[in-house]
């Protein structure tokens, strides 16, 4: 993982997992069940970094037809005061611009796939938890997700935000 935060989180994860679903089962089935969840957790966590790093890189490649002005997507989030001082008021300008026709294109998203998009990416469930909150499969979790990334990735390239 490279990451001792993350793998930490991944192996509480895991825990709770084993505590709320398997609680009843027989102590000597429980490190098998573990190894299974801690396994299916990992994988959960390396795929989700895998489409959110593809997304957001995306997003901060993308660039519109007046210049090569970058922008660093998550910092939508939480702007930071000082990230700005260093900037041209047109770059600054620039980014906003493309932060509001970003959160335009999330706003114009059918509902369930915003929902899932917003849960997964920026709220950083996992799939199970994602589906978990919205009453659906985990199949339809991923379905709406990618069908969410593909929409804005094309809205975004038809009005001149290109990779």
């Amino acid at each position: 993982m490279r990451d001792e935060e993350a793998a930490l989180d991944i192996v509480q994860d895991s825990m709770m997992k084993l505590a709320e679903h398997y609680a009843d089962k027989p102590i000597h089935e429980l490190p098998m069940l573990f190894q299974r969840i801690l396994s299916n957790t990992t994988l959960d966590w390396f795929r989700r970094q895998k489409t959110k790093n593809a997304l957001f890189s995306n997003f901060n490649d993308f660039e519109s037809d007046s210049g090569s002005d970058e922008m660093d997507f998550l910092d939508i989030k939480a702007p930071e005061h000082d990230s700005l001082m260093g900037e041209s008021a047109e770059q600054n300008f620039s980014h906003t611009q493309n932060v509001l026709e970003i959160e335009e294109e999330i706003k114009k998203l059918p509902a369930r796939q915003r929902e899932a998009f917003l849960l997964r990416y920026w709220e950083e469930l996992d799939v199970s938890e994602t589906a978990s909150a919205m009453g659906c499969s985990q199949g339809s979790v991923k379905t709406h997700c990618s069908r969410a990334i593909q929409a804005l990735y094309l809205a975004l390239s038809a009005k001149g935000i290109k990779p």
